[in-house]
């Protein structure tokens, strides 16, 4: 494999983190986008440059669009043009759906769908003059059985799925693949405060495989997502669960 750049969003922690370390020992030129952990993001660069492999962490807020066009503009100057983009940055709330206010709701749809559009938007014309992409949108098992205190978070991730879907539909026939990854339980910083509740730990309880996901169990699976062995693998949820979901 050539070296392909790969943007990876929310990648300061947690799961765009393993994310970003395992396309770059794929052989990846990694964009390590964050929205304010310019220090943890400068963290996971040097990681990957001392394990040999090259890396620029570049700033956005998702929901903009001009900060999503200033970003690529730094990478594609520094880097070269995104061939895979990983659509992982996101925001999660508990709130019972009685009390979800439209900001909350709209704040919620900007960052975990909006985002992923614009951003796919903007990269996708490059990949259709070359040839080739892959787009890898990180959703969740909410966004396909349901949330009761993230209802809200639960219908933007659906959201995704479809996007995903349609993108996939549209694309297919020009060398892009547009895939979903969706964890279950996975422990990260983002769902510490729910596994902490007795909510939460029932739910642990209750999963096939016993025990909670890694972050670089889903990594994996957006390595082979990325790469030219999954060219024949589009418009497709892969479940990364443990069991708890089948759809």
């Amino acid at each position: 494999m050539s070296e392909r750049v790969a943007l990876v969003t929310g990648a300061s922690r947690g799961i765009g983190r393993a994310i970003a370390l395992e396309l770059a020992a794929a052989g990846h030129v990694l964009a390590v986008g964050y929205h304010e952990r310019s220090g943890t993001a400068a963290e996971v660069v040097a990681e990957i440059e001392a394990a040999g492999g090259h890396a620029l962490a570049v700033g956005m807020t998702v929901e903009r669009r001009d900060s999503v066009c200033a970003a690529l503009a730094t990478v594609e100057a520094a880097l070269g043009p995104v061939a895979v983009l990983v659509n992982n940055a996101a925001i999660a709330q508990e709130k019972p759906f009685a009390t979800i206010s439209d900001a909350d709701w709209d704040q919620m749809l900007a960052v975990n769908l909006r985002g992923p559009f614009a951003l796919s938007q903007e990269v996708l014309p490059g990949m259709v003059a070359r040839g080739w992409g892959r787009i890898v949108n990180i959703v969740s098992i909410g966004g396909q059985w349901g949330g009761i205190n993230q209802i809200h978070y639960a219908s933007a991730k659906a959201g995704l799925i479809g996007l995903t879907r349609s993108l996939a539909k549209t694309y297919g026939g020009r060398g892009i693949t547009v895939n979903a990854v969706s964890p279950g339980l996975v422990a990260t910083e983002m769902t510490a405060a729910e596994l902490a509740s007795a909510a939460g730990q029932a739910k642990v309880a209750a999963i096939p495989a016993a025990r909670l996901g890694t972050v670089q169990e889903v990594a994996a699976a957006v390595r082979y997502l990325a790469s030219d062995a999954a060219a024949y693998v589009n418009g497709q949820t892969l479940n990364v669960n443990g069991g708890m979901y089948f759809g």
